[in-house]
Order: structure tokens, then sequence, then C-alpha cells
């Protein structure tokens, strides 16, 4: 059959398939024409392959991996670390933090082992990893959701803090002008992403991300330098805060959620790994593992400062959730450093969007059957980036937002996902070391899940009672 072309085939009345003058069967005319139809669809589907976001483009070096992940990573959550301090106290604060880091370390391991694991097949996503995981239908549904909501709400989240930050940056640099509402900002900010949701892939969005990276580095070091040149404040205090039990409980609970958001990359690191070329004798994991390296050293030097110089500065003020808020000489600087942030969440929210983009191109595409194109590319991008805008305007509780996604969605996705997989994939031996490790970061991240996911809903709600929409 492999030799028959179709312009060579004719079909008769009875349905007698000929060639050339030679009877064959029904039967063997229909395999051939499923054989046709399979290659078709194999050859559409490396064509949507290609122009897919995700898996559009292999060519990425190691340290596009390093300078992606920074900027997945290192996001505006890192300036509500001394807040959360405030509610954790140093000795809990620091075993957080440090554990923190270790515990995602470890997960992003797993997840870049993974990645390959199969021998000539790749996971480019964290979907697909999930299927082989836990099976077709149910390695959708456990991950899926989640890497939405994750997603989606940084997404949102960084519409809010890239809005917050040009009002800030206007006020210290105009402290006469006439005061614009927040709203405003945020549309102003939201206006750039139609622009630059139109960027094809990962790679195509490399130089946003570089620039992305340096500048959380710049105000990470901007925000505790300048805390550790102010000293503490007169009359600084280390101890709770006096509230009631209840609120202190819902506080901690707050606080634990907003250091999971920050410890949070994880969703997009198979799509970055995916656009590494790999081959038998080089594969990908390798120049990934070494981005990721540099990238946590980069995180290290961001998170720890900031948290323990903030709160060593201003103790248990809990009157801010962002610690550019409470610094202010010197004013220029200050002021730079809040144009560093909205620079930074430009790119952030491009890595971020990226598997979304992904996810929303590859069912129009397969499951509604929408030509692929730039016209689709348009729309859809501009959609996404209109509903993230809306709702970021509607519902700007910075800090309490930190706190609900960082326990709802970051917590499993970040910390005891990759376990649960690795477990149901290599089933390493009751006890063993691995099977120790995967159990007890499985535990810690399904508490964490829990506690944080509470406290930030409750402060949700209570700020949105006294709230005043579009301010």
């Amino acid at each position: 059959m492999g030799r028959y072309v179709t312009t060579s085939l004719e079909v008769e009345g009875n349905g007698v398939a000929k060639e050339r003058g030679r009877e064959t069967s029904p039967s063997t005319f229909e395999s051939f024409k499923e054989n046709v139809e399979e290659g078709r669809h194999s050859t559409f589907e490396r064509n949507v392959d290609d122009w897919l976001p995700v898996t559009g483009s292999r060519n990425a070096k190691w340290w596009y991996s390093a300078f992606h992940n920074v900027t997945a990573m290192v996001g505006a959550g890192v300036l509500s670390l001394p807040a959360a301090m405030v509610f954790l106290g140093w000795g809990p604060g620091v075993v957080v933090m440090v554990l923190s880091w270790i515990i995602t370390l470890y997960t992003l391991w797993q997840m870049v082992e993974m990645h390959e694991m199969i021998p000539g097949k790749r996971f480019d996503r964290y979907h697909e990893l999930g299927q082989q995981a836990f099976g077709e239908k149910l390695g959708l549904w456990i991950v899926v959701p989640q890497q939405l909501i994750v997603e989606v709400g940084v997404d949102i989240v960084y519409m809010v803090t890239g809005g917050r930050s040009l009002l800030n940056f206007y006020t210290l640099v105009c402290k006469d002008c006439k005061y614009i509402k927040r709203t405003y900002w945020i549309l102003i900010f939201g206006s750039v992403h139609f622009i630059l949701a139109q960027l094809p892939n990962f790679n195509s969005i490399s130089g946003v991300s570089l620039a992305a990276a340096i500048m959380s580095l710049s105000y990470s070091t901007i925000a505790w330098a300048a805390s550790l040149h102010q000293g503490r404040v007169p009359g600084v205090s280390y101890s709770y805060p006096h509230q009631t039990t209840a609120n202190t409980v819902f506080n901690v609970f707050n606080a634990l959620g907003q250091v999971a958001f920050a410890y949070a990359g994880h969703n997009v690191v198979l799509e970055i790994q995916a656009t590494i070329p790999s081959t038998p004798e080089k594969p990908s994991k390798t120049p990934m593992w070494r981005g990721v390296i540099v990238a946590y050293i980069v995180v290290a030097l961001c998170y720890l400062p900031v948290a323990f110089v903030g709160y060593w500065a201003f103790g248990n003020d809990k009157t801010f959730d962002n610690i550019l808020g409470k610094l202010q000489h010197p004013t220029w600087l200050i002021a730079a450093a809040n144009l560093m942030v909205v620079v930074h969440v430009i790119g952030s929210y491009q890595i971020y969007a990226m598997p979304v983009f992904d996810m929303l191109e590859t069912v129009l595409v397969k499951s509604f059957h929408l030509p692929p194109g730039l016209t689709l590319r348009i729309i859809a991008r501009s959609a996404y980036v209109a509903f993230t805008l809306f709702m970021g305007i509607t519902f700007p509780f910075f800090g309490d937002l930190l706190g609900f996604f960082g326990g709802f969605a970051f917590a499993p996705t970040t910390y005891f996902l990759p376990c649960c997989m690795w477990l149901a994939i290599y089933k390493p031996k009751p006890f063993s070391l691995s099977w120790l490790a995967n159990w007890i970061c499985i535990v810690l991240g399904v508490l964490l899940m829990l506690v944080s996911s509470i406290g930030g809903l409750r402060n949700i709600i209570r700020d949105a009672s006294t709230y005043k929409f579009y301010n």
C-alpha cells in the first residue's frame, strides 16, 4: 500500500478500487485512505506544534534558562517578605524562608530530570508530565486547573503591581502634581501587554525577560540596601503585633502564603526547558540545570536580604505590604526602584502568560479547528490581556492576593505536586531516602496550602468590605 498514490486510484461504482487495471480489495483501499488521513493528521500536528509558543522555537541557550527562571521566580512577591516576617518572627521566619528555598530547589530539580525521563520523548508542558504520572484524563484534571489558577492569578496580581508601582513613581517624582487614580495607572500598565503579547514564543521574549531579570536583582538590592542605610526606625519592636488570637492566626496563615507566592516559578519550568535543544548526547537537562543553579543563587541574593534586613529595619510595623512603600530617601533611588519593578513585572507577566497562550491556541486550533495565524493570535491574546486587566482593576488587594494565590495554587504546583509525580513515576522503595524526602515535602506542602489559603481568603473578605471599587 505504501507505494500507491492517490492519483493512481480509481473507484468504480461497486466500491472496487483499481490501479492501472489491477483490482484491489475494498478493505485494502480503506486502509490506504486511513493511512493517508493519518499522515495528513501527523503533518498537521507537527505544523501546529511548530506554530505554538512553547514548541515553536528550540534554540535557547543555558543562560536563557537562567534569566527566564529569575524573571519567573523573583517576582514582586519579594517586596512583601518583610511584611510576612512581621507575623512569623525571627525564628520561624528564618526557618520558613530557608526551608522554602531548599524544598523548591529540590522540586525544581525533579521537574528538570523528568522532562526527558523517557528516551526520545519530551514533556514540554506541565500537564503532559501530569498525564504521564496520573493518566491521560486524571493528569489533565489535576494539573491544568492549578496551573491556570497560578498563571492567570499571577498575571492579575502583576497588573495591580505594575499600576501601583507606576503610581508610586509618579507621586515620588512629582509631589505637587494632581493625584491620578490607581485604576488609570493599571490601565496604562496593561496597555503595554496588548503589544508585547503578540510576540510569538518564549525565545522571542528573551530580551524582555533579560531586562526583567536585571531589574529584579536591582530593585531587590535597592530595597534592602536602602533599608540598611536608613537604619532601624525609632522604637522598633520584633514582638508579635497586639491583636486578637483569631487575627494573629489568620495573619500567620496569610504570611505563609506570601512566602509560597514568592518561591514560585515551577509552573513554567517545563515550558522554559522545552525551548532548549536536546540530543541523546546532550540532553536539555544539562544546560537547564545550569541555568536553574544561577537563578537560585540570584533568588537567595534577593529574597534573604530583603526579608531579613527589611524586618530588622521596620520590625513589626504592619502598615505596609510592599517594602518600597516604607522607603522615602533618597527619593530618586526609591523612584528608580519602583520603575524597575514596572519593567520586571512587564517581563514576568509575559513569562507566565506564554503557557496560557499555548493552551488557548491549542484548544482553538485543535478542538475548534480554527486556522492558525496572526488573526487568531491577536484576538485570543488580546482577550486574555483584557480579562486580566479588568480583574486587576476590580480586585487590587495586593498583599491578600499574594497570600491566597500563594496557598491555593502555588503551594501544590511548587512544593509537592512534583514530588507526587516523582513517586508515581519512579516508585522509590518505601522508607528510602528519596521516598522520605518526597513525603516530607508533600506533608509540608499540603499543610502550607491549607493554612495559607484560609488566611489569604479571610483577609480578602475583610478588605473587600471596606474597599471602594475603581478608586
